[in-house]
């Protein structure tokens, strides 16, 4: 098997509020991928002591230990509890009821040697290669559909979309939210790799256009994750001012798992 990651800060002066986690377990059957991109909070505050970095890590190691210790519990189930782990660790501190409570988008992944498993949550993606070299993603594109107008400010995306019926989900202190995710198994014999992106590292596809979901699977397969993340730098400081919407820059983050 063979497993690479690379994960960049938007900016050298800030923390990379992103997660990226391989799990093997001790049998040597299988393992999982679990891949975090923490939503950046605005100025206004989240009702919460700690940072997003804290929430990731938590949440990431949680989802790290429990996808290889509890292989018989559904991934839906999986990141609940971790939610719920990761929640009563601030609980008595920080108010959870707040829109926006530290969160993040989530990706897993989780293999045997008869399937491969999965759970999307928000704009990060998960791409699945098949022996013949086909590649599909796996996306919740809930967001993505959102009309330009909904997302105008912060305020009116945190009273009318983000985490409500009709809007799209993130990862934050209510564990239902884990059934809102994107889910589904493929028989282990129909993925020859897989790769995990946050949507810093989506950008080559998404915002730029380079090419493909196929294109930016062989690009991290034959140079690696770290060639990805490094071409998307490179075309965000080319990018001319108002050509695009969001951050210049994002933090990136790529696991490519090769079986």
């Amino acid at each position: 098997m063979r497993t690479e990651l690379a994960s960049a800060p938007s900016d050298a002066g800030r923390p990379n509020e992103d997660f990226a986690g391989v799990g093997l377990p001790a049998s040597g059957q299988g393992g999982s991928v679990v891949v975090l991109d923490g939503v950046t909070p605005p100025r206004s505050g989240t009702g919460c002591l700690h940072s997003v970095p804290w929430f990731t890590a938590r949440l990431g190691g949680a989802l790290t230990e429990l996808t290889v210790s509890l292989t018989d519990v559904p991934l839906a189930d999986t990141l609940s509890r971790a939610l719920a782990r990761t929640a009563e660790a601030h609980a008595a501190t920080c108010d959870l009821s707040h829109p926006r409570t530290p969160q993040a988008t989530v990706v897993l992944a989780r293999w045997n040697p008869d399937t491969v498993e999965y759970l999307v949550l928000s704009d990060s993606a998960l791409l699945l290669e098949s022996p013949d070299g086909a590649v599909t993603p796996v996306l919740d594109d809930r967001l993505a559909l959102l009309p330009r107008s909904a997302l105008a400010t912060d305020a009116l995306v945190d009273a009318t979309v983000r985490n409500k019926e009709g809007g799209f989900f993130t990862a934050a202190a209510d564990p239902p939210v884990a059934r809102r995710a994107v889910t589904g198994s493929v028989p282990r014999r129909e993925v020859r790799a897989l790769a995990a992106l946050t949507d810093g590292a989506t950008r080559w596809v998404e915002r730029f256009g380079e090419g493909d979901w196929t294109d930016c699977f062989r690009l991290v397969r034959k140079e690696g994750p770290q060639a990805l993340v490094d071409r998307v730098r490179t075309l965000e400081r080319s990018a001319a001012t108002g050509t695009y919407r969001g951050k210049r820059h994002d933090d990136a983050t790529v696991v490519y798992v090769e079986f």
